[in-house]
């Protein structure tokens, strides 16, 4: 990674780094739903029929309009399927549906110049419009490279001329793993050559006088994908740009993982005020991805009606940036991942420890051995012993109850203080503190003291009169609108002060009285969603060192499946076999979803390994490049199968494909057999 360059840049990529407020972008029309300025936050997705199926391309158009999509995307993989979309925008005017479509572009030029004459907009992906990746790796002089600018030029120039006439709008829509070779052997497969693959295209409109672009920086890592718009935005501003935001997490998979990752990625930018339109891409019906991109963006009407309004181009006169509205200066970038520094609390949290779960068990049944099996704790009555299943909590909360039956011995126990201190055995058991608490205690415990606190704490009196010691851990609280941003606060505000204490962030949620969902389904999903986001946005920044979820009316093993979902998404603890999936789309050359499912079933126990899905080569080897293990749509009942980068087994027959997979895993030594994985 060029990091010379990244140092020169201030980290002004969001109007304010401690409360709401969107950046307001330049304002791109799209038919008749315009986007960015001060218009809403607009959904979208991407029908999965071939194109060339008219019928079924308007029908699923108009169930995912009906979901609340605004607008439509299409493949138009050649000049036919381009031609067609003709057809599929007149019978859905025929039927009253007005929806803006775009036209999904990769490798064909001319079938974006056939489209951009139909649609309101199309996308195109620079890394596969003007080049074709080889995985070469080519040392170029700069005259070379700005050869290779000019022949891009020579090749992107006509679609901007014709956009340009028809008032076509356009998403230069970068892919992480579709870089071309030529950004890869300069700026490497990071967040800057994502940015600067986008850049050389968005200058060569600017130079033919053409603004209707809307920008994306997609990729299958919510880390790098934070990081790649954040870069976007600083680079923007720094050239006199602000062109709206299409935001989305791509090949993020299906269920409560595909949710999760997309709400890391997405949230942890809308929490900064960034985004203007959102695509949710999961190995679903497209009609599912829009109420969750709907659930995502709706936390931030309430937050944009009290936010101080800060005009399109404040930052580009160094006003309203992150340095100006925040009392705190940092050394943490937010290009580039760092875990934050703290120390080893009782060799267990803290340090190169991985992030710790906290769930609380304080109104269960505590008769009861079994209640530990949603916390990944297997109790078998037989043999009156526990088995950790992978994602095993590390402490239970029982406030003031006591269990009349014996833990685990490496599960350690949460009292309040008050009751902690008339435990006869306080083995494996810890105090939990208010600050006044802490201060005047006589009693504190010599392995580990957990205090509550929140950021408004650090300004009292208590806080000034605490004992610091490396048995110390804060349980982070909030209750702001924009809690994240508070919590962030105090993260840098422990680093004005050089305090190195490791914090778990806490988070509540009470859907009940606050969101009045009474469908249990949906409050899982809002739980998800919101979690994802509000942990996330810490956790992809290095900020904290646990976490801990508290929500009354959900059970306990979604809590506990959604906190390590939570720390995998974010690269920040791995307890399960990632899946990085596309959502399928009309080039898809297998049932995406029968074949996900199919492959979960046989490798879920593989922890740690990632396994992509694709249904075919558009985002190929390149997504795949962050995985272990690739299996890609090359024909009709055709697959080839991939290790990291390199086809290894082509054209394979569908029926075969995931004996073939799973042979290679063996191949490789990376496979292990369930009732292995039992016995221990």
């Amino acid at each position: 990674m060029n990091t010379a360059a990244i140092k020169l840049l201030p980290g002004r990529y969001c109007n304010s780094l401690t409360e709401y407020s969107r950046f307001v972008t330049r304002e791109v029309a799209i038919g008749d739903v315009p986007m960015g300025g001060n218009n809403p936050i607009r959904i979208q997705s991407m029908t999965t029929t071939d194109t060339m199926d008219t019928i079924g391309t308007v029908e699923q158009s108009i169930r995912m309009v009906d979901a609340g999509c605004e607008y439509v995307r299409i493949t138009a993989p050649s000049i036919k399927e381009a031609q067609n979309l003709a057809e599929i925008k007149k019978q859905l005017r025929q039927r009253g549906y007005t929806v803006p479509l775009v036209a999904d572009i990769h490798f064909t030029p001319n079938a974006a110049e056939v489209a951009a004459r139909i649609v309101e907009k199309v996308r195109v992906n620079p890394g596969n419009y003007a080049d074709k990746k080889k995985f070469d790796q080519i040392d170029y002089t700069d005259n070379e490279y700005q050869g290779e600018l000019e022949r891009i030029y020579q090749k992107f120039a006509p679609l901007v001329k014709i956009c340009k006439e028809y008032g076509t709008a356009m998403r230069i829509g970068t892919n992480h793993g579709s870089l071309s070779d030529r950004i890869m052997s300069r700026y490497g497969d990071t967040p800057q050559g994502m940015v600067e693959s986008a850049m050389e295209f968005m200058r060569i409109c600017e130079t033919l006088d053409y603004y209707n672009l809307v920008i994306s920086m997609k990729a299958s890592n919510p880390q790098v994908m934070v990081q790649a718009y954040r870069l976007l935005v600083e680079t923007m501003v720094a050239e006199g740009m602000n062109y709206p935001l299409h935001l989305g997490v791509t090949e993020a998979g299906d269920g409560e993982d595909g949710r999760i990752k997309s709400a890391v990625g997405i949230g942890t930018l809308l929490e900064d005020g960034l985004g203007d339109t959102v695509r949710v891409s999961l190995t679903e019906e497209p009609e599912a991805e829009a109420p969750v991109a709907i659930t995502l963006v709706q936390r931030y009407v309430e937050r944009s009606r009290n936010e101080k309004v800060h005009g399109p181009w404040s930052m580009v006169h160094g006003q309203n940036n992150g340095s100006a509205n925040s009392p705190f200066t940092t050394r943490h970038s937010p290009y580039e991942y760092t875990r934050r520094h703290t120390y080893e609390a009782n060799a267990f949290i803290g340090g190169h420890m991985v992030p710790r779960v906290v769930i609380d068990l304080s109104k269960k049944n505590l008769k009861d051995p079994s209640i530990l099996n949603d916390a990944g704790y297997l109790y078998s009555p037989l043999l009156d012993k526990y088995n950790m299943a992978e994602q095993s909590v590390d402490f239970v909360y029982l406030a003031d109850e006591l269990p009349s039956f014996n833990l685990p011995g490496n599960l350690k126990q949460l009292y309040n203080y008050g009751t902690w201190q008339t435990l006869a055995n306080k083995t494996n058991c810890h105090p939990l503190f208010t600050l006044q608490e802490y201060v005047n205690a006589a009693d504190r415990s010599s392995a580990l003291n957990l205090v509550r606190i929140n950021y408004a704490g650090l300004d009292s009196e208590e806080f000034g009169l605490m004992p610091f010691d490396q048995s110390l851990i804060l349980i982070l609280e909030t209750d702001a609108l924009h809690g994240m941003a508070e919590q962030r606060s105090f993260f840098f505000k422990l680093e004005e002060l050089g305090l190195d204490v490791p914090v778990i962030i806490k988070r509540n949620y009470n859907f009940e009285t606050e969101d009045k969902v009474s469908n249990l389904k949906s409050q899982i999903s809002n739980l998800q969603l919101y979690a994802a986001t509000d942990l996330g946005a810490l956790l992809v920044d290095g900020f904290g060192d646990g976490i801990w979820i508290d929500a009354p009316e959900i059970e306990t093993k979604i809590i506990t499946s959604t906190a390590f979902g939570i720390l995998q998404a974010t690269r920040s603890r791995i307890s399960k076999t990632e899946y990085i999936s596309c959502p399928s789309c009309g080039r898809t050359l297998f049932d995406l979803m029968v074949t996900t499912q199919m492959i979960r079933s046989r490798t879920s126990h593989l922890k740690g390994l990632k396994i992509a899905i694709m249904g075919c080569i558009v985002n190929g080897p390149g997504e795949m490049a962050d995985a272990d293990y690739g299996y890609v749509g090359s024909g009709t009942d055709k697959v080839t199968l991939y290790r990291g980068k390199e086809a290894v087994k082509k054209n394979i027959t569908s029926g075969n494909a995931l004996d073939e997979l799973i042979g290679l895993i063996k191949e490789d030594g990376n496979w292990i057999e369930q009732e292995e994985l039992s016995l221990n």
